[in-house]
């Protein structure tokens, strides 16, 4: 008997240090490890004692015996994998535990950000003796895009949220939410008391098109449209016409296939999710019923996941088509090239919803007269086509945002660095006591486990600087940032305002068998914050 990874391996790893046979693959350091799609159990060499099941965050990992029936494709998906990488006779991963110099036993370090990135440089701080960290976060509540970028149908990735829970609730991790840096306080601010400040602020923006009429109403980002039905405060209120019976999805991520499936999904699927109330109440009301997911290269280049795109193939009363003549048989063929192979040779829908997925299509112009009434794209093979649509998305990535006062690489949407210590192109050197984890490090790519060790990363260089006596301590103390933070900030949340937020969320949701409703504008989070036990 062996254990199975499926849909939905969050990729961070915390598997492979607990299997006593060393059986998961790719590990940190392996060639592939940055870019697989998900990690993978040898089924030759599993022993069966479910340590990993365990230690998953996400429920991604079955037993062989338990394997539910739409996820029994992966028992093969995970075999095969080690048939062209066979499983090495190598020992466990060095793991070297993190210790501050006994000549300089305490650190105290700024993280600006509270999503993966944050919460997993936070995680790696806070095991080491001496150290105290401090989470700021721009909006009352924490978590990034778990909570407001991953899908609300996909409730198992979302429990990854529950381990950075547990890491903010750490003795020596104190949160300062609603609190945005750079506009509340400075980084030279938090440098008076903290030794460093790690930026992990994510990726805010979105890339554009840069074609005309991409500003016409009923043309909008996925970002927005994906913070829109997940209750994030800045999207909350915007308006989506979902009146037209087509979108178009202009992308070919994962992304892309999130906002297809949610857009066509009955509304009553998400009745039982964290969706946000005014979303699920807008889809019950929709008319979509075929989503256009384009591509400007090939199929073969397609970047969304074997498991996101099986899992289209799942959905009831939606038929996921493609058009064979761009899609052609391929000798060499991978799996996923293999799924989409199979929607090119499926018959054309009966009046059923539909994902149809077009590929060769590059947008050159957004047409409508005052609002969206089509998108024109040109060809691979020569000359264009003209599709009809009420609503289009654009879901080609999303972008870094200048921090004020650091560098900034416009090119890369990212902060300069060298293995996470922010770099001043202009001069070379490295700007004094500020780091970067996460998106605003590498770029917008990779899935929630991929910041662990871009985390951890960044992390060692920060103990090394500290170790070398680069990072000064700094002149203020703990009260003394708290009394600032306090005098400027009426409406500060902390750790334990935090908690009142999320007891009150659950406690709305129970009543509906939900995980929670959300509270989706700032004054009413802020409210429940103040709620009294």
């Amino acid at each position: 008997m062996t254990y199975v990874i499926t849909q939905g391996c969050c990729n961070d790893g915390s598997c492979i240090p607990v299997c006593p046979v060393q059986c998961i693959r790719p590990r940190p350091g392996d060639p592939d490890f940055t870019n697989t799609e998900q990690l993978y159990i040898d089924p030759a060499t599993c022993i069966d004692c479910g340590a990993c099941l365990d230690e998953c965050p996400v429920d991604a990992i079955h037993s062989e015996w338990d394997l539910p029936e739409e996820l029994a494709d992966y028992l093969p998906i995970n075999a095969d994998y080690f048939a062209t990488n066979p499983l090495a006779g190598v020992g466990p991963p060095a793991f070297t535990r993190r210790v501050l110099p006994e000549r300089r036993p305490a650190l105290r370090v700024a993280i600006v950000g509270s999503g993966p990135a944050a919460c997993y440089a936070a995680g790696a701080l806070s095991e080491i003796a001496g150290v105290t960290v401090s989470v700021f976060e721009r909006l009352p509540t924490p978590f990034g895009l778990v909570r407001a970028g991953v899908a609300p149908d996909h409730p198992s990735t979302k429990k990854v949220g529950e381990r950075f829970a547990g890491v903010l609730g750490r003795a020596n991790v104190r949160c300062f939410f609603n609190v945005e840096v750079g506009r509340d306080v400075t980084i030279e601010e938090l440098l008076r008391y903290h030794h460093a400040v790690l930026w992990a602020g994510g990726a805010p923006d979105d890339r554009r098109l840069g074609i005309p009429g991409e500003e016409l109403a009923g043309c909008h980002s996925a970002r927005e449209f994906v913070g829109w039905y997940n209750g994030h405060p800045e999207h909350a209120g915007e308006r989506f016409d979902l009146t037209g019976e087509r979108a178009v999805v202009i992308g070919n991520g994962n992304v892309a296939l999130d906002v297809a499936r949610t857009l066509l999904r009955p509304a009553g699927a998400f009745e039982t999710t964290e969706m946000a109330d005014h979303a699920i109440d807008a889809f019950r009301a929709s008319r979509v019923s075929e989503v256009v997911v384009t591509g400007r290269r090939g199929a073969e280049h397609a970047a969304y996941t074997l498991g996101e795109l099986m899992a289209l193939e799942r959905l009831p009363d939606v038929s996921v088509v493609a058009s064979p003549a761009e899609v052609p048989r391929h000798p060499a063929a991978d799996q996923r090239y293999t799924v989409m192979r199979r929607a090119a040779e499926r018959a054309a829908p009966d009046g059923s919803r539909a994902i149809r997925f077009r590929y060769g299509l590059e947008p050159v112009s957004i047409d409508g007269a005052g609002r969206v009434e089509s998108v024109t794209f040109r060809l691979a093979g020569g000359g264009t086509e003209t599709i009809e649509a009420g609503l289009v998305l654009r879901a080609i990535g999303y972008r870094g945002r200048p921090v004020p006062g650091l560098p900034f690489d416009e090119v890369m949407g990212t902060l300069p660095n060298d293995a996470g210590k922010v770099i001043d192109p202009a001069t070379g050197l490295d700007v004094p006591g500020v780091y970067c984890c996460g998106w605003i490090k590498r770029g917008p790519r990779g899935i929630i486990g991929t910041n662990r060790h871009d985390a951890e990363e960044t992390v060692d260089s920060l103990l090394h600087d500290f170790s070398a006596e680069r990072l000064p301590d700094p002149p203020g103390d703990e009260a003394g940032l708290a009394a600032l933070l306090a005098r400027r900030l009426p409406d500060l949340v902390d750790k334990a305002a935090w908690t009142r937020i999320d007891v009150e969320e659950k406690r709305r949701g129970r009543a509906e068998s939900r995980p929670r409703r959300k509270l989706v504008t700032i004054p009413e989070l802020l409210a429940a914050s103040r709620l009294e036990a």
